[in-house]
């Protein structure tokens, strides 16, 4: 019996705003009894940066979830507490390896009625946090967005968050539409999916020019020293601080350290559903495709571990979707209707584009300003290193590792490239795999077939990006901001 088709409603998803909320998020929680999060929350940047927030917070009462009725309301909640939680692990001139109960508590209860992790996620730090400027205008302009909380106070910060909620929400029509295309699939409606296919490829391209819109207003200094910090969790961080991971204290004097990833893209349910949607399979991080062909989209390692940090209904969403995605199956078998295999194809050469640009927004961002911190470690004197913080952007100033870690606690550009190279894999006409599966080359011609003159990747592993300001380089050693 094939499965019928998901209902959005069934999971929480929006038909406008895809895995963002349909409701704007609560500004703060309704219940007076909660006003001690809330106070902390209007203070925040004040607190952190005057290094009283782990003072407060240990004086801080226990309070009881049982007052949030609303899933709007746990929302803010699990938003709330997961931005103290970081800001009292990284907000210190060390990192604090336990939670108290005032946070670990409530948080550990937020976590479960959402079905998240206790970390801040993207959930937690996009999609829950944000809002119009004005109500009735769109919310998938920039232009018309701002952040409830932040860790800094900067407008660097915001932005950083606000460009993936508006992607998410310029993403958001799609999920409807592919539905609707699975379904037409189904019926033999060849027009109806070319139609689909044609409207997926347009959006992926805008998707892709409102990812560029980063380099606008978000400083790549700024956020390597000040906003990547905080968004680390507790995996792998030895270096940074935490060889434990976290301890989330709930007074029971029984509580293990837990190690879970730092909030990511990689956790936005959108670009799983457009990987499943096209076919695209992603395998462990230097496994080769093999000749014996897997379940359409299947999610292997890194990408099925970062499932388990989005939101449970949109969690089971995806899967829902993987048991019902026919596309790349329909057009294989319709290979002779050019509309339908150049559209098909369309979407995987956008997708694979945005993924090129992600590659050189994490280079920009953390390789480059890895390499001047690292120069510039090496000029200060032994006084003057030791007093450095102990966080994720100065662990590698400590020559204890040699590779920088993502906020995840992953070497991710391997990942990254991988996951990039893998977009063009489902291509159906021969000369567009050959040019997908090319990859980003030096400008000309191989084999006769055009190649991608983005980047230039040598046998290494090395990725040299040329452009205007020079030549730089991305290694195989290092990690990212995130990773879609």
């Amino acid at each position: 019996m094939i499965p019928p088709l998901p209902r959005l409603a069934d999971y929480g998803i929006s038909p406008q705003n895809g895995f963002l909320p349909s409701e704007i998020p609560l500004e703060i929680l309704p219940d007076a009894y909660y006003q001690p999060w809330e106070t902390i929350a209007r203070n925040f940047q004040s607190l952190i940066l005057s290094k009283r927030l782990r003072r407060i917070i240990d004086t801080l009462p226990v309070l009881s979830t049982d007052l949030l009725l609303t899933e709007a309301e746990w929302r803010r909640a699990y938003s709330i507490l997961g931005f103290i939680a970081h800001a009292y692990v990284w907000g210190g001139d060390t990192p604090a390896d336990i939670v108290p109960p005032s946070v670990s508590i409530p948080f550990l209860q937020t976590c479960e009625h959402l079905e998240l992790p206790p970390v801040a996620t993207y959930a937690g730090v996009c999609l829950w946090n944000w809002r119009p400027l004005f109500d009735g205008e769109p919310i998938d302009v920039l232009d018309n967005l701002a952040t409830h909380m932040t860790f800094t106070g900067s407008l660097d910060e915001s932005w950083f968050y606000l460009i993936s909620v508006a992607i998410e929400a310029r993403a958001g029509p799609l999920i409807p539409m592919m539905i609707e295309a699975i379904g037409a699939a189904r019926r033999g409606d060849s027009n109806k999916v070319v139609h689909c296919l044609r409207c997926f490829a347009e959006r992926l391209d805008e998707l892709g020019s409102l990812l560029e819109r980063m380099y606008e207003s978000c400083d790549p200094h700024v956020f390597y020293h000040r906003i990547r910090p905080f968004l680390a969790g507790g995996k792998n961080m030895v270096d940074a601080g935490l060889p434990n991971g976290i301890m989330f204290d709930d007074g029971t004097g029984d509580c293990p350290y837990m190690q879970f990833s730092g909030g990511s893209n990689a956790q936005s349910s959108v670009i799983q559903f457009f990987d499943i949607i096209l076919g695209v399979e992603h395998r462990p991080t230097g496994e080769k495709r093999s000749d014996t062909p897997k379940a359409e989209g299947a999610p292997h390692g890194f990408i099925m571990e970062m499932r388990q940090y989005m939101p449970g209904p949109h969690r089971r969403f995806l899967e829902h979707v993987q048991s019902v995605a026919n596309l790349r199956e329909y057009v294989n078998k319709h290979r002779n209707d050019r509309a339908l295999v150049t559209a098909f194809d369309a979407c995987l050469a956008m997708l694979r584009a945005l993924r090129d640009k992600h590659i050189q927004m994490v280079s920009r961002y953390i390789i480059i300003k890895s390499r001047e911190s690292r120069s510039h470690s090496r000029s200060l004197s032994p006084k003057e290193a030791a007093s450095h913080r102990v966080n994720l952007a100065n662990s590698l100033q400590r020559g204890n590792s040699k590779k920088l870690r993502g906020t995840g606690g992953t070497a991710l550009i391997p990942f990254l490239k991988q996951a990039r190279d893998e977009t063009g894999e489902p291509a159906i006409d021969a000369w567009a795999r050959r040019l997908l599966n090319n990859g980003p080359a030096g400008i000309g011609l191989t084999d006769g077939v055009a190649t991608l003159g983005k980047m230039n990747e040598h046998l290494d592993g090395e990725v040299e990006i040329v452009g205007l300001a020079g030549t730089w380089s991305v290694d195989d050693s290092e990690g990212g901001i995130c990773h879609w």
